[in-house]
C-alpha cells in the first residue's frame, strides 16, 4: 500500500502542478490580452493626438498655395458680384497684382506681400474668409442698399469707427472742443473725419460696395490707418481694397538684432553722403517727432502698447512708420483697458502700458502712468546710445551728454497726471533729446532737414470713397 500510496500521491500533486501551470497560463493570458488592449488604446490616443497637433499646426502655416487659394477666392467672390473694391480687378481681372509669398498667418489673420502694377505692397486681413465677418444688418432687406444715401453710410461707418476705436461721442466731443486728454491739434473728431470722405459721394453705394466696406471697418487696423491717412506721416499708407483685403505700402521693417534696427543700406538715396551715425540720428529725431505728433495732435492721446523694432520701418527720406497698429489705442480706450482690479503695481500692466495699483481700492488707476516716450527711449535708444556701440566716441561730450538723457528718459515715467507735472518732465526730456541730436548732426556738417515728408503715391486709395 505504501508504495503504491506513494504513486498516486505523486500523481496527485503531479496533476495539481499541471492545474496550477494551466490555471498560470490563462491568468497570464488574460493579463497579456489586457496590456495588449491598453497599449492598442494608449497608441491609438497617441497617433490621433500626434494628428490632430500635426493639423492644427499646419491649419497656421503660412503657406504659398492656401495663400493662392485664398486670394482665388476672394476673386470668384468678386465675379459673383458680392465684394468689390479699386483694387480687384487688378487683381482678379487684369493680372496687375503678382503674389509674391506669404509673410504672417495666425488665426485667420493674413499678411502677403505682392507686387501691384509694379510697387511691392502688402496686402492684410484680420480674417481668411469674407464670410468671417459680420455683415451689414440692413443689407438682409430686400433692396435697401440702393435705397441708402450717402449719410446714412455715414451714419453707420461713423459708429463702427467709434465702436472701434474706443471713441464715445460725449467724449470727443468735449475734447474735440479743445478739452483735456492730450491733444489738441483738431476741433473735429476723428470719427468724423472719416465721415467726410464717405458723404462726397454722388450716387448710393451698392450692396457689394457696403459689404466690403462693412468688412474692412470691423478691422481696428484699417479702420486706425484710414482715419489718421491724411493725418499723419507717421503711419503706414492704405493704396487700395478688395472686399475684406487692403494694400499698405511696403516698407522694411526693423529688426531687434540689427545693431542699426533698420537696414540703412537700403535708404541711402541720393543722400549716400550720410555716415551710419547720420542716419541714425536723423531717425531718432524722427522718432521723437513721432512721440510728440502722438501726444500733442490729435483729440486724443495717442498710446502704444507694443513698441519694439518689428513693429515700426523708416521710409526713404528715414520717416519713421508705425506699420503694426493692432496694440495702439487712443485715450478712450486705453482707460477702459488699464481700469481693473489688482492687489499691486503688476497687475496694472498691458505690454507696454501700466498704470499704479490703488491698494485701498484695489483698482488700477485709468490713467497710464509711464509714456511712449519712455519706452521708446529704454528699447529702443538704450541699445542705440550705447558704448558698446559707439566704441571710441562714445567719451565725446555730446555723446556722453545724450547717453545721460536717455538714460533720464527711461527712467521717468511721463503719464499724464492731474497736476501736468510728469507730462511736463516728460516735454523737458523730449526738447533736451531733440536738442543734443540736433547739435550731433550740426556737429556733422549736415543740415537740420531730413526725416520728414513722406513721398507722394503714383496711385490713390478711393475705393468707396474711403
Amino acid at each position: 500500500m505504501l508504495p503504491g500510496g506513494l504513486v498516486s500521491g505523486g500523481a496527485g500533486r503531479g496533476g495539481g502542478r499541471c492545474l496550477l501551470r494551466w490555471l498560470g497560463l490563462r491568468l497570464w493570458s488574460r493579463r497579456g490580452t489586457l496590456l495588449f488592449a491598453l497599449l492598442w488604446f494608449g497608441s491609438w490616443l497617441f497617433l490621433n493626438g500626434l494628428v490632430l497637433v500635426h493639423r492644427s499646426i499646419l491649419s497656421d502655416y503660412c503657406t504659398d498655395d492656401k495663400s493662392k487659394r485664398i486670394l482665388q477666392r476672394l476673386c470668384l467672390e468678386f465675379g459673383e458680384g458680392s465684394v468689390t473694391g479699386d483694387m480687384c480687378e487688378d487683381l482678379c481681372v487684369l493680372g496687375l497684382v503678382e503674389y509674391k509669398r506669404c509673410l504672417y498667418y495666425e488665426n485667420g489673420k493674413k499678411v502677403i506681400e505682392a507686387r501691384w502694377r509694379g510697387n511691392p505692397i502688402i496686402l492684410k486681413s484680420k480674417l481668411e474668409n469674407f464670410s468671417s465677418y459680420e455683415p451689414l444688418g440692413i443689407l438682409d432687406y430686400q433692396d435697401t442698399a440702393e435705397e441708402l444715401s450717402p449719410l446714412d453710410v455715414v451714419f453707420y461707418a461713423t459708429l463702427e469707427v467709434r465702436n472701434s476705436l474706443g471713441l464715445a461721442e460725449d467724449e470727443e466731443d468735449e475734447e474735440g472742443g479743445g478739452g483735456g486728454g492730450g491733444g489738441g491739434g483738431s476741433n473735429s473728431s476723428l470719427a468724423r473725419l472719416l465721415g467726410k470722405k464717405l458723404r462726397n459721394r454722388d450716387k448710393s453705394y451698392s450692396r457689394a460696395e457696403l459689404a466690403s466696406l462693412w468688412s474692412l471697418l470691423q478691422q481696428e487696423e484699417y479702420t486706425f490707418l484710414r482715419v489718421l491717412q491724411d493725418l499723419s506721416i507717421h503711419v503706414a499708407k492704405v493704396l487700395g481694397s478688395c472686399g475684406h483685403f487692403y494694400a499698405v505700402e511696403y516698407l522694411s521693417a526693423g529688426h531687434a538684432w540689427d545693431q542699426n534696427i533698420f537696414s540703412l543700406e537700403e535708404v541711402a538715396g541720393a543722400r549716400g553722403r550720410w555716415t551710419v551715425r547720420e542716419k541714425v540720428h536723423r531717425i531718432a529725431r524722427s522718432f521723437l517727432d513721432m512721440v510728440w505728433h502722438f501726444d500733442n495732435d490729435f483729440t486724443h492721446k495717442l498710446h502704444l502698447c507694443d513698441i519694439k523694432p518689428e513693429n515700426f520701418a523708416i521710409r526713404k527720406d528715414l520717416t519713421v512708420v508705425a506699420i503694426d497698429v493692432d496694440m495702439a489705442f487712443f485715450e478712450p480706450k486705453m482707460r477702459d483697458i488699464l481700469d481693473q482690479n489688482c492687489s499691486s503695481d503688476d497687475d496694472c500692466n498691458f505690454f507696454d502700458c501700466s498704470s499704479s495699483c490703488n491698494l485701498n481700492k484695489r483698482r488700477c488707476s485709468p490713467r497710464r502712468r509711464n509714456s511712449n516716450l519712455q519706452v521708446i527711449c529704454e528699447k529702443i535708444f538704450r541699445p542705440w546710445f550705447s558704448p558698446t556701440l559707439l566704441g571710441a566716441k562714445a567719451g565725446l561730450p555730446l555723446q556722453v551728454e545724450l547717453q545721460q538723457a536717455v538714460q533720464e528718459c527711461s527712467e521717468t515715467d511721463g503719464g499724464v497726471e492731474e497736476d501736468g507735472g510728469e507730462a511736463g518732465q516728460d516735454r523737458g526730456v523730449h526738447q533736451r533729446l531733440l536738442s543734443i541730436l540736433t547739435r550731433l548732426l550740426q556737429e556733422g556738417g549736415a543740415s537740420g532737414e531730413g526725416g520728414g515728408a513722406s513721398e507722394e503715391k503714383g496711385h490713390v486709395h478711393t475705393a468707396l470713397n474711403f
